[in-house]
């Protein structure tokens, strides 16, 4: 089974830096669904998962604006060269936000909340990783 959503245990600790500031840019790992798998009930038309993902970017890339965040980079994954075995992914993405803090106030508005529903239908697996800048260590 893939991770898409966050354990309580890991958001505690990402947020448990929250103050520090610093901005961050989040490595996106994506692996789509064949047929996105929306919720019982949902109004949303059947797709693919690589378009439920994009009516999530749809959604999702105003919202990121505002929070003062951007899309630096997005790419098509063409080779893993090292992983595990099977582990392989779609699409890559770098978002850079501010801070912590407004990548955690942006996915907690009901405006994102509503948009997520696309990524999760989206995604059969995902890897989101916080980073911040290193340079001086080159």
């Amino acid at each position: 089974m893939g991770s898409v959503e966050p354990s309580p245990k890991r958001i505690a600790a990402f947020a448990a830096d929250a103050d520090a500031g610093d901005a961050i840019v989040m490595i996106n790992l994506l692996r789509y669904r064949d047929r996105a798998a929306y919720p019982r009930g949902s109004d949303a038309q059947p797709c693919s998962g690589r378009e439920a993902y994009q009516r999530y970017a749809a959604r999702v890339t105003p919202i990121l604006a505002e929070v003062g965040g951007r899309i630096v980079w997005f790419g098509n994954v063409k080779h893993t060269v090292i992983a595990p075995d099977g582990e392989e992914w779609d699409d890559a993405i770098l978002v850079a936000y501010p801070s912590r803090a407004a990548f955690l106030g942006m996915v907690s508005r009901s405006d994102y909340q509503q948009a997520a529903v696309h990524r999760t239908a989206a995604l059969a697996d995902s890897r989101l990783i916080a980073t911040t800048t290193a340079l001086s260590q080159f």
